[in-house]
């Protein structure tokens, strides 16, 4: 089933959320991602956000999960909030979802156990555009489109995306976090892509990643024409 409102006005979200916490996942604002939900207690939490207001929270599990992952392991601070955008349900009543980002999120507090699964208190972490980084962001926004393009080639499910990314005008920061969610990078960097707000850092920090792939893959392979 599609969702028929997608939007979101932080002034009218109440500031309690839903969480989905997973170990090795991390969802970024303006990505779509899918997800299977079978466990009872995040089908209990989907069923929930499906009858009000279509919210939850993605978050990492802190390292050493394992230890209690039934009961309510400690979380990374920062994750993302994302609405429910489409939903089917199973004949094993488990549940097939996308969901779309829609801000960062710092957990404040965790609410107590009141239901099978867990909820928090958030504030909202809006992007940070600095004014004394307005005057070289169109340049820096190109040096990372152009970079990125250079090595998509290798991530070919990612072509589709680049060429929406490249019949419009995005803002920076939506490009970072499709840049960060796209790449094959190591789950530590992607958290701390999303733990930056400071837009300008982001793109820089990404700029320096994709060049490091860039001096990797060289000198490139021989041609066998």
């Amino acid at each position: 089933m599609l969702s028929e409102d997608l939007s979101f006005s932080p002034e009218n979200f109440s500031g309690k959320v839903r969480l989905f916490p997973l170990p090795n996942l991390i969802v970024f604002p303006h990505v779509m991602q899918p997800l299977h939900i079978f466990e009872p207690r995040y089908r209990a939490m989907l069923e929930e956000a499906l009858a009000g207001d279509g919210l939850i929270g993605m978050v990492l599990l802190s390292p050493g999960w394992e230890a209690d992952y039934e009961g309510r392991p400690p979380l990374r601070p920062v994750g993302c909030l994302c609405r429910v955008a489409t939903h089917h349900r199973t004949s094993e009543g488990s549940y097939n979802v996308l969901v779309l980002g829609l801000r960062r999120i710092k957990i404040v507090r965790e609410l107590p156990p009141d239901k099978s699964f867990r909820e928090a208190e958030v504030e909202l972490c809006e992007d940070v555009y600095p004014d004394a980084g307005a005057a070289a962001r169109t340049k820096l926004q190109l040096r990372l489109l152009e970079s990125f393009k250079r090595v998509l080639p290798k991530i070919p499910e990612a072509q589709e995306q680049l060429d929406q990314l490249l019949g419009g005008q995005i803002p920076l920061g939506m490009l970072t976090d499709i840049v960060a969610y796209t790449l094959d990078i190591e789950l530590q960097f992607k958290e701390r892509m999303l733990e930056e707000t400071c837009v300008d850092r982001r793109a820089e920090q990404l700029l320096e990643f994709l060049g490091r792939l860039r001096r990797l893959a060289f000198p490139p392979e021989f041609s066998t024409n």
